[in-house]
């Protein structure tokens, strides 16, 4: 057990002052969504550029690869929560998926684990050994998901984060980025409070 918190110890010791800004800015970002505030994408962007770069150095490809989509969504998501009718109302509103939307976001998940899954599986045998397929693909897969549902402002978005926390903890502090795991685990307690802050404004 001491070898544990000396490990962890020597991890947060350790954190470049690019994983420590990335950190800082995924919280701020988050706690900005839970909110619903535009805010959420500007901030969200400089997280996301930071760990584009952690993530190849640490040989994270699919993790790479979801904050690259990150960013791209970042941008989406900023011009559509930027909409406005006639009214000058916005015309994304918190609500709750339809059964339907359900079984696409279900599909949409699926498409990614396996195409990621896959990939990750090539790559590791080619050139990156350090790749964890399984576990990076259904992080990945399921930060896909949350990031289209998020950008579409449906309750349902924050289950996905929450299955992308929980997998995220141990993938990132086995890589040696720990004060990164220990990001995730603020993130998944940030997630369920956006849970049940989205699920009343759905409900109001």
């Amino acid at each position: 057990m001491m070898n544990f918190w000396n490990a962890f110890w020597n991890g947060l010791l350790a954190t470049s002052p690019l994983e420590a800004l990335a950190v800082i800015t995924g919280i701020i970002s988050v706690w900005c969504a839970q909110k619903a505030s535009i805010f959420t994408y500007p901030i969200g962007l400089i997280n996301t550029s930071l760990y584009i770069w952690l993530s190849l150095q640490a040989h994270l490809l699919g993790e790479a690869s979801v904050n690259a989509y990150y960013t791209f969504m970042n941008g989406y998501g900023w011009l559509l929560w930027l909409r406005r009718n006639e009214q000058q109302q916005p015309l994304v509103h918190i609500r709750y998926s339809t059964k339907k939307e359900i079984g696409t976001q279900l599909l949409f998940f699926g498409f990614f684990f396996t195409t990621i899954w896959l990939s990750l599986t090539f790559l590791k045998t080619a050139f990156a050994p350090g790749a964890l397929p399984l576990a990076d693909a259904f992080a990945s897969a399921t930060a896909f998901t949350g990031m289209w549902l998020m950008t579409r402002k449906k309750v349902e978005s924050w289950y996905w984060w929450i299955a992308t926390n929980i997998a995220s903890i141990p993938l990132y502090y086995t890589k040696g980025f720990v004060f990164t795991s220990v990001y995730y685990l603020i993130l998944l307690l940030m997630a369920f409070y956006g849970l049940s802050a989205w699920k009343k404004k759905a409900n109001s």
